[in-house]
C-alpha cells in the first residue's frame, strides 16, 4: 500500500506525467488507495492501454499527454508514416513530425503493481459474482449469500453478522453443514467435527461437548505448535544422532581400511613365505629323492655286475657238469674254488638301502595340518554369531525354557504341555527358525550341565531319538568328563579333551559342513562334519541335568 502510494504521490509531482494525477483525479484520492492495493476494476481501466485494451506495458507519453503502451503507439506511428502526419489515437492530436516519447516511469511502476496483484488473483480462479461484463477477481466470498464480491461490490454488502466472509480460496462448501445447509460455527470435541446450530440444538451432535471455532482453532493451533516445538526438538535430535553415527561411519570406515591395508600386506607377506616354504620343502624332497636314488642306483649297479659274474660262472659249471673227461673237470679252476657262502655285502644289504619313507612327511603334515586349524580358528573368529530362540512348541515335557528363549534347563517334574508332532518326547528342544542356506555360528555355555548334547538336526528327525543317535543329526556331546562328536550313533573322540565349557557349532549350508569348536584362547577346532544337506537344519539342544545357554 504505501509503494502504491508512493508511486502515486510520484505521478502527482512529476514533471511528465502530471496530465494522468488529473485523470485519475476522477475518482477521490481517499478511495483511490484501497481500491489500487485490491487491484479495483475502476483503476483498472484508468491503468488500460486505449489501443490494446491491457494493462500499460512500458508506458509512453505523447505531447498532448495521452499515455500508451510503447509497442502499440510505436505500431500506429508506423502505420501513419507513409502519410507523413501523426495524430493521438486518443484525441487525435496532430504532429508534423514523428512526436517524441516520454517513458512515463511512475505510471509503469503502478502498472506493474497493479498486474502483479491482478495475475495473484486470477490464479485462484474466483471472480465477483455481480461483475457480468468483465470478469474482475474477488477479494471475499460471502458464505451466507454463497457469492464472490469484488471490492466494490464488498464497499456495498450487508454488514450483518449473518454474513460471513472468508478467503476466497475457500470453498463455501466446506464452511456449510452437509445436513442443515447451513454455516458451521462450532467444534464438536467428541465427534471433532466442524458442526452448525442445528446439529446442536437438534442433531446428532446433541448434548456434545461444543467449541466456538475461533476458540477450537486457537486450540488446535496451540496444539500444533507444541507437536511442533517437539518435532523441532525431534528433529534436532535426529540430526544429531544422524551426525554422530556418519562420523561413527566415517571412523568406522577408516579404521577398517587401515585393518585392510595392514592385514592385506600380512597375508601377502605370509603368502610369500609359504611360497618360499612349499619350494623350499618341495625342492627338500627332490634333492632326498635324489640322494636315494643315486644310492640306490649304485646298489643296482654293483648288483648288476654281481649277478653278471655270476651268470658266466653258473654257465661254466653247468658245462662241466655235462662233461664226462675227467681231466677237464677236474683241471677247470671253478672246481678249486672255495665253497660258496653269504658274502658281507649279502648280511648288510638291509642296512645299505636308503629307508625310502625317509621324507619327513609325517612332521610336516602335522605342521600342515596345525596350519590349516589356525586359519579356520582365524576364519570362525572373525565369523558374526547368529542368534537364535528356543521353540517352545517343540521343548520336551522336562525341559523349561526361559523367557527370553535363550536359556534350556532340565526339570525334574513333568510340564505337562500338550503334545503336538513337533515336540520332543524327552530332555530336548530345538531352535525356533530353520536355516537353509548361508553361513552360520551358534555359541553356547554349557558350565552349568556335565550331561548334554548341541547340534543341528532336520525337522523330520524322530522325535524319539536322541540328537546323534540317527542320520539326521550332527551333534557335539558329552557325559561326565566324555566328550566327543556322534552322527548316526557312531562318536568320534576328540585328539584334545575341552578344558573350556564354551563351544560354538558352525555351518555352511552351500559346502556341507557342520564345525565344531572349543572358544578357549586360541580357538579350538575340535570336528567337522562333511555331508551334502537335503532338508533345512535347526539348531538343537538335549539335557540330562542342569542347563545350557546360548550366549549370542
Amino acid at each position: 500500500m504505501g509503494s502504491l502510494k508512493g508511486e502515486l504521490d510520484k505521478l502527482h509531482f512529476g514533471d511528465s506525467s502530471c496530465i494522468l494525477f488529473h485523470r485519475l483525479n476522477k475518482v477521490s484520492v481517499s478511495f483511490l488507495f484501497p481500491l489500487a492495493a485490491m487491484a479495483s476494476a475502476n483503476l483498472r481501466d484508468e491503468l488500460s492501454c486505449s489501443i490494446c485494451l491491457n494493462i500499460y506495458t512500458d508506458p509512453v507519453t505523447l505531447r498532448c499527454g495521452h499515455n500508451f503502451c510503447q509497442n502499440c503507439i510505436n505500431q500506429v506511428l508506423d502505420s501513419q508514416e507513409a502519410s507523413g502526419l501523426y495524430t493521438c489515437p486518443e484525441c487525435r492530436k496532430e504532429f508534423q513530425k514523428r512526436p517524441v516519447l516520454c517513458n512515463a516511469r511512475a505510471l509503469r511502476n503502478i502498472a506493474e503493481m497493479l498486474f502483479i496483484s491482478q495475475s495473484d488473483q486470477e490464479e485462484m480462479g474466483i471472480y465477483c459474482s455481480y461483475c457480468l461484463d468483465s470478469p474482475v477477481p474477488a477479494i471475499k466470498s460471502c458464505l451466507l449469500c454463497e457469492s464472490s464480491l469484488c471490492s466494490r461490490h464488498l464497499s456495498i454488502h450487508a454488514k450483518s453478522p449473518d454474513h460471513v466472509l472468508s478467503d476466497p480460496t475457500n470453498p463455501s462448501g466446506n464452511r456449510k453443514c452437509s445436513i442443515h445447509k447451513k454455516i458451521v460455527e462450532y467444534y464438536c470435541t467428541k465427534e471433532r467435527v466442524c458442526i452448525c446450530v442445528y446439529c446442536i440444538a437438534e442433531g446428532e451432535h446433541k448434548g456434545h461437548r461444543v467449541e466456538k471455532l475461533d476458540e477450537a482453532i486457537e486450540k488446535k493451533k496451540e496444539k500444533l505448535r507444541k507437536d511442533l516445538e517437539m518435532m523441532t526438538s525431534k528433529k534436532a535430535w535426529a540430526e544429531k544422532q544422524v551426525r554422530s553415527l556418519e562420523e561413527r561411519r566415517t571412523d568406522v570406515q577408516e579404521k577398517a581400511a587401515g585393518v585392510t591395508e595392514r592385514v592385506s600386506a600380512l597375508f601377502r607377506d605370509i603368502g610369500r613365505e609359504l611360497e618360499e616354504l612349499g619350494k623350499r620343502v618341495l625342492r627338500e624332497i627332490s634333492m632326498k629323492e635324489e640322494k636315494i636314488s643315486l644310492s640306490l642306483s649304485n646298489l643296482i649297479q654293483q648288483l648288476e655286475t654281481q649277478k653278471d659274474e655270476l651268470s658266466r660262472k653258473i654257465s661254466d659249471i653247468e658245462e662241466l657238469c655235462k662233461s664226462n673227461d675227467p681231466m677237464t673237470v677236474l683241471n677247470d679252476p671253478n672246481s678249486d674254488a672255495e665253497d660258496i657262502c653269504h658274502t658281507e655285502q649279502e648280511d648288510n644289504m638291509d642296512a645299505m638301502i636308503p629307508c625310502e619313507g625317509n621324507f619327513h612327511e609325517d612332521l610336516i603334515t602335522d605342521r600342515l595340518h596345525k596350519l590349516s586349524d589356525l586359519i579356520k580358528d582365524t576364519s570362525i573368529c572373525i565369523q558374526q554369531p547368529e542368534s537364535a530362540s528356543l521353540d517352545k512348541e517343540t521343548a520336551a515335557n522336562d525341559i523349561q525354557i526361559s523367557q527370553d528363549l535363550k536359556i534350556a534347563s532340565f526339570s525334574g517334574v513333568t510340564l505337562n504341555r500338550p503334545y503336538t508332532p513337533k515336540r520332543f518326547m524327552k530332555h530336548e528342544v530345538q531352535s525356533r527358525r530353520s536355516f537353509s542356506t548361508g553361513r552360520y555360528c551358534w555359541e553356547v555355555d554349557t558350565s552349568n550341565s556335565t550331561s548334554w548334547r548341541v547340534g543341528l538336526c532336520y525337522p523330520s528327525m524322530d522325535r524319539k531319538t536322541f540328537i546323534g543317535n540317527n542320520k539326521d543329526s550332527w551333534c557335539l556331546r558329552r557325559a561326565n568328563d566324555d566328550y566327543n562328536s556322534v552322527h548316526e550313533g557312531k562318536r568320534i573322540p576328540f585328539l584334545h579333551k575341552p578344558t573350556n565349557q564354551k563351544f560354538r557349532i558352525c555351518l555352511d549350508y552351500e559346502a556341507g559342513q557342520i564345525s565344531l569348536y572349543e572358544l578357549c584362547y586360541p580357538v579350538r577346532h575340535l570336528h567337522t562334519f562333511t555331508t551334502t544337506f537335503t532338508e533345512p537344519l535347526h539348531l538343537v539342544i538335549a539335557l540330562w541335568n542342569g542347563s545350557m545357554t546360548i550366549t549370542n
